[in-house]
Parts: C-alpha cells; sequence; structure tokens
C-alpha cells in the first residue's frame, strides 16, 4: 500500500453544525447567566476535538488512542476585575460551578486598567468559509496499515538499520467564542498528520532523522512511500558526519529550521514581550529591522491555510496586514489586553498570528529553488537541525546546538554535528541575503529557506 486511504462514510457535516449549534446555545446562556450575577462583560470558549492516533514500530502496532477531549473556558469582569475558571465537563452543574468559581475570582482580584473585552466595533461580521473541515474517516485497521506501509517504505531502503517508529493522526475540533457584545463565532477544522522516524548505523555510528506530513485534507497528504524514502533519505544523508572548526560563515537554514527565526521575530514584536520590557525590538515600529527588499504578510484566510480564521480569540475580526514592509516593521501583533498596556490598539492577533508569508520584494531578490538557495550559499553551512534554547528575546543573543551539512561551491560536501551557530537576532535579521522559493507549507509560517551573510559556527 502506497497511497494514503480517504475512504468516504457518513457525512458529519450536519452532525457539526449541531455540535456547533449546542456549545453557541450553551456559551449564550452561561453568558446571560453572567450577566445576571452582575458581571458587567463576559466571554465564553468552548470546543470539542475528536481524534485517532496510531503508532507502529517494526511492522508491529505500539499505541491506538481514540479521543474526545471537550473544553469549556468562561471570564467574567466586574468592572476592571476579572476571573476565569474552566472546566472539561459541560454537565450543567460542573457550568454553573465554573460560573459560580469565575465570579467568586473576579469580586476579590485588584483592577486591571487594561482588563475587558475587545472593543465592541472591532467584533468580525464577515465568515466566508475557509475550507478547512475535512474528516478523515479512517478507522484504526486502516490506520495501522497506513503506518505500516509508510514505514515499510522507509525500512527498504539499503543502511537504514531500525526504526523508531511510524504515526498516523486524524484530528478534527469544532469552537465556539461568545461574549456580551452579542459576538458568537462558530469554527471547525481538521488536521491529520503522518511521520516517520528512522535509524541508520555502522561501525562509524548511528544517527536518526524522521519526515511528517501536516494538512487539513487526507487528500492533500504526500503518499506513503514519498514520505517514507523521504525520511530515509534525510538519515542517511547523516551517515559520516564530522565536526568543523571554528569560523565565521555564511549560514542557509533549511525551511523547516528557517520558520523558527521568524518565530523568533515574533516573539520580539508581541504584545507580552513589549508591555514587560522584554523585547530586543521595543519601540522598532517604523524602522528597518530586515534587508529593503523583503516584506512579511499576514493573510489569515487562506482556503485550507494552517493557521486561517476569520476572528481571532477575542472575536476580533482578521485581515491581511503586513507586518515587514520594504524591510521596515510595520505594527506589532497585540491583542487587546497587551494593546491597552501599550495605549496602542488590537492587531486581531490575540491567541497568536494566523498565516504568515515571507515573501522577496524585488527582481533582483527572486527566489530559488532549493538548489538555487544552495549555489547562492557557494561555500557554507546548511543547517537542518537546531538544538537548545539559546536564544534571549531581551536581547536578541542567539546560540544553538546545530547540525546539517558543509556547501562547498554550491553543493552539499558532507554532513557535520556537534556544532554550535551564533550571533545576535538583529544581525542575522539585517544579514538575510535571499529567501527560497522552497516553501514548508505545513506550518503557519510560510517560509521558504532563508539564507544569513554571515555567523559564527563554533565546533572542534
Amino acid at each position: 500500500m502506497s497511497q494514503v486511504v480517504v475512504s468516504h462514510g457518513s457525512n458529519p457535516k450536519n452532525s457539526s453544525h449541531a455540535e456547533l449549534d449546542r456549545l453557541a446555545g450553551l456559551a449564550e446562556d452561561v453568558i446571560r447567566r453572567a450577566r445576571a450575577a452582575g458581571a458587567s462583560q463576559a466571554e465564553v470558549a468552548a470546543s470539542i476535538d475528536t481524534g485517532l492516533s496510531v503508532n507502529v514500530r517494526l511492522g508491529e502496532v505500539e499505541t491506538v488512542e481514540h479521543t474526545r477531549d471537550r473544553g469549556f473556558g468562561l471570564t467574567v469582569y466586574f468592572g476592571q476585575r476579572k476571573g476565569s475558571a474552566s472546566t472539561a465537563d459541560l454537565h450543567p452543574d460542573s457550568i454553573q460551578a465554573t460560573l459560580d468559581q469565575a465570579c467568586a475570582i473576579a469580586r476579590f482580584t485588584e483592577e486591571d486598567p487594561a482588563a475587558g473585552l475587545a472593543d465592541a466595533s472591532r467584533m468580525a461580521t464577515s465568515f466566508p468559509d475557509l475550507d478547512l473541515w475535512h474528516p478523515w474517516d479512517i478507522d484504526t485497521a486502516q490506520a495501522i496499515e497506513l503506518g505500516i506501509a509508510i514505514e515499510d517504505a522507509g525500512r527498504a531502503h539499503h543502511g537504514i538499520s531500525n526504526s523508531d517508529g511510524a504515526s498516523v493522526q486524524a484530528g478534527q475540533g469544532l469552537s465556539v467564542y461568545a461574549n456580551s457584545h452579542g459576538f458568537v463565532g462558530r469554527e471547525r477544522g481538521t488536521r491529520h498528520s503522518l511521520s516517520l522516524a528512522l535509524i541508520a548505523g555502522d561501525e562509524d555510528g548511528m544517527q536518526r532523522d524522521y519526515w511528517y506530513d501536516s494538512v487539513r485534507a487526507a487528500g492533500d497528504f504526500m503518499s506513503a512511500k514519498a514520505l517514507g524514502d523521504k525520511a530515509a533519505e534525510r538519515t542517511l544523508a547523516r551517515m559520516g558526519a564530522r565536526s568543523l572548526s571554528t569560523r565565521q560563515c555564511p549560514v542557509l537554514f533549511s525551511p523547516e529550521i528557517a520558520r523558527g527565526l521568524i518565530g523568533h521575530l515574533l516573539g520580539a514584536v508581541s504584545g507580552g514581550s513589549l508591555y514587560r520590557q522584554a523585547s530586543f525590538l521595543l519601540d522598532h515600529v517604523g524602522k528597518q529591522v530586515m534587508p529593503a527588499w523583503l516584506n512579511i504578510v499576514e493573510q489569515p484566510r487562506i482556503p485550507r491555510g494552517q493557521g486561517s480564521g476569520n476572528f481571532d480569540a477575542e472575536g476580533v475580526t482578521t485581515s491581511d496586514r503586513a507586518l515587514v514592509e520594504n524591510g521596515v516593521l510595520a505594527r506589532y501583533v497585540l491583542g487587546s489586553y497587551s494593546a491597552r498596556k501599550l495605549g496602542l490598539q488590537s492587531t486581531g492577533n490575540a491567541g497568536g498570528i494566523h498565516n504568515l508569508i515571507v515573501e522577496a520584494g524585488s527582481a533582483e531578490h527572486a527566489r530559488e529553488d532549493f538548489a538555487g538557495m544552495l549555489r547562492r550559499l557557494g561555500t557554507g553551512l546548511l543547517v537542518t537541525e537546531v538544538m537548545g534554547q539559546g536564544v534571549s528575546t531581551v536581547t536578541g543573543d542567539y546560540s544553538r546546538g546545530a547540525a546539517g551539512f558543509w556547501v562547498e561551491n554550491g553543493q552539499i560536501a558532507y554532513p557535520v554535528e556537534e556544532i554550535t551557530i551564533a550571533a545576535n537576532l538583529r544581525d542575522m535579521f539585517n544579514g538575510i541575503a535571499a529567501v527560497g522559493a522552497d516553501v514548508d507549507r505545513r506550518s503557519h509560517l510560510l517560509t521558504g529557506s532563508i539564507l544569513l551573510e554571515r555567523m559564527t559556527v563554533a565546533g572542534e
């Protein structure tokens, strides 16, 4: 078996709408009761998540897990005093106890001038279908068969000596956010994933690597054979890895590692870091933080996008907005609380960023495929793995363990490991030389490989 199973049983569309209606009715009722109990404002987030997860190893089933998780969170405001409580039980008695607890907490907390719902005028009013709902009607036996097929494809490669196992996961979630502005937002989405980790070994040592795929609709998966082949190729490519002498050189981050760099940017421009004055990009809106040819744009309503949504965690409408424009930081990433702390307006990012796209904005820096990015690197380091937590949002200092490949004249020469790469994020962002067209679409952070002009590489 080499293809992903996409079977079609009963259509869950009607049942999902009925569940959303039930959650919405429950949320509205609790908000009414909170107001009756004296709350000036209230908000509810309710969810139901279901899924199947299967893990196989060496052709045998290791685990099978069926999940059905429910959550109900309530926040009430008595003026600017806030109380929150939650439960995983949707029984009326549990809901009432949650309401009572939230109200009791609010009555005894200190006032916070920034507390309260997002502004009523910012609530979403348009809810286009973003094509996020694709339940995968796969049963346990089919999931086991698919996992074994993925693992068999990887283990068939000469040099693969062992397996850490393959996993098949199917998941779907329903959620409702409602507040006392009268806003009721319904969302439903699916997320499915396949993965495989393999081990290769000889007299010189062992190496481990993996690959995975993550999609909204199972029909979008790469084939089982392609995933197994990819995991095996990555594992075998690491054989014979060596260290490097300490040097400074250009560094190319592979797409899945490059999105981590963008994640560090987000951490530095997010509200919590800013109002705590714990960011090296404090007071940098309107300032150059990246090369002038580079743009980063948030596009929250991409069909089937990993981070798509019509509203944020506070009901604020989402819209396309630049984060970095011509290398200049255009805005911060704020929910209403952090915005008030900073004297600003919410950017519709309560709960996090939505689809973020890194773009090269000039013909001179037209994006190239991965082979083209290796040619641009010339001689330097390709990073395919980073380890450790040596990144400071406060100072921008960056120092992490790494592994990857040494590249000479645009061609991979040999694998490397047991090295450290170091620089300051401020210099790294300004020193971006190119962004590849090899975009990794398994995340809401959409970037190709990123080439940096120079970093310090420390090895033996």
